[in-house]
């Protein structure tokens, strides 16, 4: 079995809404890692996506960040916002399980300026992320971990 696994940092998916579902159209992907939808999760473009034969998990913010799994087949056990700290109002990790494979979008922060607030928080979602990876890595399922800055 193969599975056609890719990932996209779309840089706002309304504005690029039909590039992607020209994309989705002609690549014909298993599972697409959305990163920087940039729009609350009310505001996304389920219905469109859904038409093109896609089921879809996201998880959102208004303007900023945001991230999304696109799937032929439906996700399962989904976890919205990185583990860790639970007051984390940045959407930057959505986790789902999709006919047997644990796949992550993730949106990493950039941490600038040096030193200062972004700095610190680049480095506690990292510490974050470290952890998350290997208990997800020691469990039973193959694990994708897709995406970008």
């Amino acid at each position: 079995m193969s599975i056609r696994i890719a990932t996209w940092n779309v840089n706002s998916i309304r504005v690029r809404l039909p590039a992607l579902l020209e994309w989705l159209s002609s690549s014909n992907p298993d599972i697409l890692l959305l990163q920087e939808t940039k729009c609350q999760d009310v505001d996304f473009p389920r219905a469109e996506i859904e038409a093109a034969g896609f089921h879809v998990v996201f998880h959102g913010q208004k303007t900023f960040n945001g991230v999304a799994i696109l799937s032929r087949q439906p996700a399962e056990s989904v976890v919205r916002g990185l583990p860790g700290d639970e007051s984390d109002p940045q959407a930057r990790y959505l986790e789902a399980i999709i006919d047997g494979i644990r796949v992550v979008s993730l949106y990493l922060p950039n941490g600038n300026p040096v030193p200062g607030g972004k700095y610190v928080y680049k480095l506690d979602w990292m510490r974050r992320l470290t952890a998350r990876a290997r208990d997800v890595l020691t469990g039973d399922l193959p694990v994708v971990l897709g995406g970008g800055l």
